[in-house]
């Protein structure tokens, strides 16, 4: 068991080490930070969607950014997209499960905020199916998906690809990059 626990552990250092070679994927995590901060400057709000464990980092996040990360400072506009569970199953029963962050975007979201969407595969049907909705209203797009970045990555204006085909390693990935876009969003934000 001991050596299944060091080979997980290997394996995520291996994918988070490709990314800190990548000077591309680290201009890319400055873009994000970038495009939120203006968002944010702006007046406008950042929004998160995810499934299943995508969901839980999506929601995560955006705690990190409405409630704090370091500094006690006031909120941020931030939410996830999937805490109405009436909405959802009410949406997901009458329309289809596709249809759940769609029709979020077209009714909550303005030109100048910005739709951030976890899909490991960058191939789930919900989350292609709200940035497409997002591209038609000028709303930018930050997507966090595995290698290849799938169907979101035309979608995205910022497509966040974790070199990885390993769900379990693209999510642990996926923390650490929004992890650290939080940080530094408010530590220039609250400067």
């Amino acid at each position: 068991m001991k050596d299944s626990i060091q080979s997980c552990i290997e394996a995520s250092i291996q994918v988070k080490k490709s990314i800190l070679e990548d000077g591309s994927f680290l201009a890319k995590t400055e873009d994000a930070v970038a495009l939120i901060l203006t968002a944010f400057r702006n007046g406008k709000r950042v929004y998160f969607c995810g499934n299943g464990g995508s969901a839980a980092d999506a929601q995560h996040l955006s705690a990190e950014l409405s409630g704090r990360f370091y500094l006690n400072r006031k909120a941020l506009p931030a939410e996830a997209l999937h805490c109405n569970t009436s909405y959802l199953t009410a949406v997901a029963n009458d329309f289809g499960y596709e249809e759940i962050y769609a029709r979020l975007v077209e009714g909550m979201l303005e030109p100048g905020d910005v739709l951030v969407g976890f899909s490991t595969s960058g191939n789930s049907p919900n989350i292609v199916k709200a940035f497409e909705t997002a591209r038609s209203r000028a709303i930018s797009t930050i997507g966090f998906t595995g290698a290849g970045g799938g169907k979101l990555a035309p979608l995205s204006d910022i497509l966040l690809n974790v070199p990885s085909n390993d769900t379990p390693r693209i999510q642990e990935s996926h923390i650490m990059i929004g992890h650290i876009i939080c940080q530094l969003v408010e530590a220039q934000y609250f400067a």
